[in-house]
């Protein structure tokens, strides 16, 4: 595996576990906190979903800085992460990136 496809791949496992602790948080966790008044679960998946979040912004970020990404593209990124499911969706991007890079 080359570098680009290191810098991808850990991109895209990023973006992968930030979706799925969004998706924890606003589908388990905030409902838990809302319906069984139990604001301790939405703290600590909370704070592992910002630690993520800070990791997959960091990835997206060096991506852009070696020219893996354009701005248009790391913005997107960053927006996706706002959305459910939205990494998922970007990671068909990033899918593609991996298989052109990889050849």
């Amino acid at each position: 595996m080359n570098t680009t496809n290191n810098s991808i791949h850990r991109l895209r496992l990023a973006g992968i576990a930030e979706g799925i602790s969004l998706l924890v948080l606003l589908g388990i966790a905030m409902p838990i906190k809302y319906l069984l008044q139990q604001p301790a679960v939405v703290q600590v998946v909370g704070w592992i979903h910002g630690l993520l979040f800070v990791i997959f912004m960091m990835l997206v970020f060096m991506a852009w800085l070696q020219r893996y990404l354009s701005l248009q593209k790391a913005a997107l990124a960053f927006v996706a992460a706002f959305l459910p499911f939205g990494t998922f969706i970007f990671d068909r991007y990033l899918k593609r990136i991996e298989a052109e890079k990889g050849n």
